[in-house]
């Protein structure tokens, strides 16, 4: 009987086993196998795909679709190749992309019930779109942002219901609120290949700024996903990578805390954050130092300047950011495809997803008609009902879409030929080589100098490669005078090349007896800008001419400061100036940076080794320029003249930082 009684235990224990395995380890297994693109028949006619050589099977091709069902609602329909009216998830999935990623807020919702916008995005959400993708064999990334509303690096607000919680509180109702989210999606069968603990939490999360409390909240997220789907990787995303300090130290406290996660996410958009070779380099040192995947979890490209739904974009033409690729169809693709490559060549690095590809405009006719249904539906950035939560900046510039002409679909929901990309990226896609657009040009004019126009410019070829051409610029010689008379300025000037428009952007400037005036001159992370002299006794972490335009007053580079430790940054910079002639003159320069604690900073200016003239200066916030003006120097051609700038900061605890850019020494009337 007892013997018996085993067997019977036994044999239930197997079938127990049995059961297991077959509801659940093996429905776990499969929300890991991506799409295989090879399978795809995806070709082009027009679309030139470089092969991204050993491109993983397994690579996370991944599209964020957040706004789909507002868009939907507000009366979106999406067209294939053909001009059929298609699913826009059968659409994406048939170009290769395997992986869907939904953000997730608390409660987008003022008390009677109306949507912040954005999408309008919950956790039901997530689960209708992450049926529909799974319908079409793709996986559902979870993008938690734990707040109400958007959250980002210049933004992380506590949810509502969460705001007067102690922080343990706080870490419980967040693990939670995970728990219950990731059982309604796991009792839906959705299949989840991964999951976000935060959106762009560079150091501030859910309404923290302290890393002991950010850990606990990153903690009790990934233990959550872990408990519901275990097979899920769990993501930590950050942004920022030209930050390079930041990262590292980013990485370092995840692992002092030791904090159980899988992937270091990165956002990489090519407009404002560097270089792919400092986020090859950035992530690589990463993965292996932490033995963590790596992905980057955000890009996007434009392919036109042109706005469509009478909501102003993010990006366009004539802007301060960096233009690596032109504006166009193939632009963007070779924006995509290298992003790809360059992650892919990346030790553990497993995938890329471009942000918001389906998000385009609910209507081409007028702002109100598109407004009515932004408020009704959710399907712009922001309502005004958004005030309930953030007033100071959805309440004040709701509105529509921002990124339509980043999406992978025109206007009227056609899809482009560079969703193509992801699938071709496997295989490569070659077509006759020809130009696609020309190279914007940039040039900084001298008011008391001549005005050069280039007589080539650059078309930029399918290839990404480039081609000087012969160009006829539209302008005459007395609108040439009136940009003289007009002071300084900027321009731009239209002209005709190889049957397209050039574009140039002149920048009228007064005449500078400084060289290097705005870095221009040198590399990236040169510690000695060319013709100037840096003065520290003991250097602060960063000290070095930094490349980012969207950082910078004039051009790209400007000279970049930061100390991690209370008074390290204390350092002067300075030019001797040679061959001026006696006169007299003015001097200026300009700063910005924050985390200054107290300071004492001014620019300067030296005869024979002795300061003789000072202006003081000050850093705030981030993009707030500071300028000094020393003016009525008299100057009697044969002294020494130096001019420059002193900064000493003894820092508020996270780390005195700034740019310094624009030195200008020019001439006084007599």
């Amino acid at each position: 009987m007892k013997i018996k009684n085993l067997v019977s235990l036994f044999l239930c224990l197997i079938m127990a086993v049995s059961v297991f395995a077959i509801t659940g380890c093996k429905k776990e297994d499969e929300t890991l196998k991506p799409i295989t693109p090879t399978l795809k028949d995806v070709s082009s006619d027009t679309l030139y795909v470089k092969k991204v050589e050993g491109l993983k099977e397994d690579f996370v091709m991944g599209m964020d679709a957040s706004t789909v069902l507002a868009l939907e609602q507000s009366g979106v329909k999406y067209y294939d190749f053909d001009g059929t009216e298609k699913d826009v998830f059968e659409i994406l999935s048939n170009n290769g992309i395997n992986t869907i990623r939904v953000r997730v807020w608390n409660n987008p919702f003022d008390k009677n019930g109306n949507g912040y916008g954005g999408g309008n995005c919950t956790i039901d959400t997530a689960l209708e779109i992450g049926k529909r993708a799974n319908q079409y064999g793709m996986n559902l990334m979870v993008d938690f942002h734990y707040s109400d509303f958007w959250a980002d690096p210049a933004k992380q607000m506590v949810p509502l219901a969460w705001k007067d919680l102690e922080i343990e509180q706080k870490a419980q109702a967040l693990y939670d609120y995970t728990i219950e989210s990731m059982t309604k999606l796991k009792d839906a069968g959705i299949r989840v290949n991964m999951v976000q603990v935060g959106n762009e939490t560079n150091g501030y999360f859910c309404g923290e700024k302290i890393w002991f409390k950010m850990q606990q909240l990153f903690a009790a997220g990934c233990k959550a996903v872990k408990e519901v789907y275990p097979n899920a990787l769990r993501v930590l995303h950050f942004a920022n990578p030209e930050k390079i300090t930041n990262y590292k130290d980013y990485a370092k406290k995840l692992d002092y805390y030791d904090i159980d996660y899988d992937v270091f996410a990165s956002s990489y958009y090519p407009y404002w954050h560097g270089t792919l070779e400092n986020l090859s380099s950035l992530l690589g040192e990463i993965a292996t130092t932490y033995n963590k995947k790596v992905m980057v979890a955000e890009t996007s490209y434009a392919f036109t300047a042109e706005d469509t739904d009478f909501s102003s974009n993010t990006i366009g033409d004539g802007g301060t950011f960096v233009k690596n690729y032109p504006f166009s169809i193939q632009g963007q693709a070779n924006s995509v495809r290298d992003v790809i490559e360059t992650v892919n060549n990346i030790p553990n690095g497993i995938g890329v997803c471009y942000w918001e590809g389906t998000w385009i405009t609910v209507g081409t006719n007028s702002w109100e008609e598109n407004s009515a249904k932004w408020e009704k539906y959710g399907s712009g950035w922001a309502s005004s009902y958004a005030a309930a939560y953030d007033p100071g900046d959805a309440g004040k510039y709701y509105g529509g879409c921002a990124v339509d002409n980043q999406a992978f679909f025109d206007k009227n929901g056609k899809v482009l030929e560079s969703l193509k990309v992801f699938a071709l990226s496997y295989k490569g896609n070659v077509v006759e080589n020809k130009p696609d657009a020309l190279e914007d040009v940039n040039i900084i004019c001298d008011l008391n100098g001549t005005l050069v126009l280039p007589e080539t410019v650059n078309a930029v070829m399918l290839d990404d490669s480039k081609q000087p051409v012969s160009v006829t610029w539209d302008i005459t010689q007395e609108e040439i005078n009136q940009m003289y008379a007009g002071g300084v300025k900027k321009y731009e000037i239209l002209g005709v090349a190889g049957g397209m428009t050039a574009h140039c952007y002149v920048s009228m400037v007064e005449k500078n007896f400084l060289t290097n005036y705005s870095f221009e001159d040198d590399e990236n992370a040169t510690p000695v800008p060319t013709g100037w002299t840096v003065i520290a006794d003991n250097p602060c972490d960063e000290l070095y001419v930094e490349a980012k335009k969207t950082d910078s007053l004039t051009g790209v580079n400007h000279f970049h400061f930061y100390g991690k430790a209370n008074n390290s940054v204390d350092f002067s910079l300075e030019q001797k100036v040679e061959n001026l002639p006696a006169g007299k003159y003015k001097y200026s320069i300009s700063i910005m940076g924050g985390d200054g604690g107290t300071t004492e900073i001014y620019a300067y200016v030296k005869i024979n080794g002795v300061i003789t003239m000072t202006a003081p200066l000050q850093i705030t916030v981030y993009e707030e320029w500071h300028t000094s003006l020393i003016t009525n120097i008299e100057y009697n051609g044969t002294d020494e003249l130096v001019v420059g700038i002193y900064v000493k900061c003894s820092g508020s605890g996270n780390g005195a930082w700034g740019k310094i850019d624009d030195a200008l020494l020019n001439s006084l009337a007599e």
